[in-house]
């Protein structure tokens, strides 16, 4: 018997009422209490890393000692009227009394305020202690209301390429602002904005960008290595940083501590590190040693009677300025890397006599330098 139409169609609605409003989901199926992401369940933590932990550790102990400063410098515009200009950069402090290093190409450009940021926010205006205009460092002092965090100082004579470190500073402003990485290599030499060599510096890849200058460089025992001063060319952070080692900061301070002021002695030439191999090349005796480019007119060495470079030569794919004196002694200590000089320069004062090992031509001859005094100015 044939259904009708009309009965047909009351079936099929029916139907699909009945199966679309009491059918029950079986259990474990998206039901009433069903879970749609189990993993929203909070995951067991492994913890953290031994390395987390000395990051972690150092951070908690030394942001509070690594200050902010800016210095402002009043100018004049093209209608003579006075505008403030502001620069900024990092330091940190070495005494619970508020006494705080840093870059002094930070506080430099005859600035009228110097104003420290410490880590609880708190400002104070800084004065200028001393300085050190060639190694590029200051010591300031602030009038703080109570005791502070400081840093202490390590030894930065036996680092070695490869070792962790930690850097903190504020870069563009960004306040207590942590980077790690190693020591990439050491003694380097660059130059600073006005072109004076900075000698015997600790190269690292942990991010340096500008505003981290005289921020602290770390070891991994939280014991201040360095002070952050320079990055590799123009603008931010490329894996290529430089930093002054502590212990020319030291020598500083003994200075301060002992005259009152800083007297840096001063040689007075500029040299380039080589190696045996290379040296045979350049018809030099095959042992190591610093070849001398430029003695300044006036300096200590130019009144020894040391000699500079005269003419230039192509070896390999290298231009190198030869003709001057090869120091092959300091000290009576062979020159076995570049920084063999740089330290024993750190170990005197201005008007020390330092004692030099120089082949000149085929002869080795013994030069005493009565050393002079690095001019300060600010």
């Amino acid at each position: 018997m044939k259904l009708r139409p009309v009965l047909l169609a009351v079936l099929l609605i029916g139907g699909f009422v009945y199966l679309t409003t009491t059918r029950r989901w079986p259990e474990g199926d998206f039901g009433r209490n069903a879970k749609l992401w189990t993993s929203l369940e909070p995951a067991q933590s492994a913890g953290l890393t031994p390395e987390e932990n000395i990051n972690i550790s150092i951070y908690r102990m030394a942001s509070p000692a690594t200050v902010f400063i800016t210095s402002t410098v009043y100018q004049r515009d093209w209608f003579f009227q006075v505008f403030p200009v502001r620069d900024s950069g990092s330091g940190f402090l070495i005494d619970a009394e508020g006494r705080i290093l840093t870059n002094y190409h930070v506080v430099s450009g005859n600035a009228k305020v110097i104003e420290v940021t410490l880590g609880d926010k708190m400002k104070y205006n800084a004065r200028i202690l001393g300085y050190d205009q060639r190694n590029d460092m200051a010591l300031l002092k602030i009038q703080p209301k109570g005791k502070l965090p400081f840093l202490k100082p390590g030894d930065s004579s036996n680092l070695q390429v490869g070792q962790k470190v930690l850097a903190i500073g504020n870069p563009f402003g960004l306040e207590g602002t942590l980077t790690t990485g190693i020591i990439s290599s050491l003694g380097r030499t660059i130059r600073d904005e006005n072109g004076r060599p900075l000698e015997d510096m600790i190269q690292t890849d942990a991010a340096i960008n500008p505003g981290n200058s005289g921020g602290p460089l770390l070891d991994s025992q939280g014991n201040v290595i360095g002070i952050n001063t320079a990055i590799y060319g123009p603008g931010a952070n490329i894996g290529i940083g430089f930093a002054i080692p502590i212990n020319r900061a030291k020598a500083m301070l003994s200075d301060l501590a002992s005259r009152g002021r800083v007297s840096r002695p001063l040689l007075g030439v500029t040299t380039v590190f080589i190696p045996a191999e290379f040296a045979e090349a350049l018809d030099l005796p095959a042992r190591p040693g610093l070849l001398i480019q430029q003695v300044e007119p006036g300096s200590a060495a130019d009144q020894a009677g040391l000699r500079g470079a005269n003419r230039e030569v192509i070896v390999g794919n290298y231009v190198v300025e030869i003709g001057g004196d090869f120091i092959v002694e300091v000290e009576g200590q062979p020159v076995s890397n570049r920084s063999v000089l740089t330290r024993a320069l750190e170990r005197k004062k201005a008007g020390d006599p330092l004692r030099l090992g120089i082949i000149r031509g085929r002869r080795q001859l013994t030069v005493t330098v009565t050393l002079g005094e690095s001019p300060q100015q600010l």
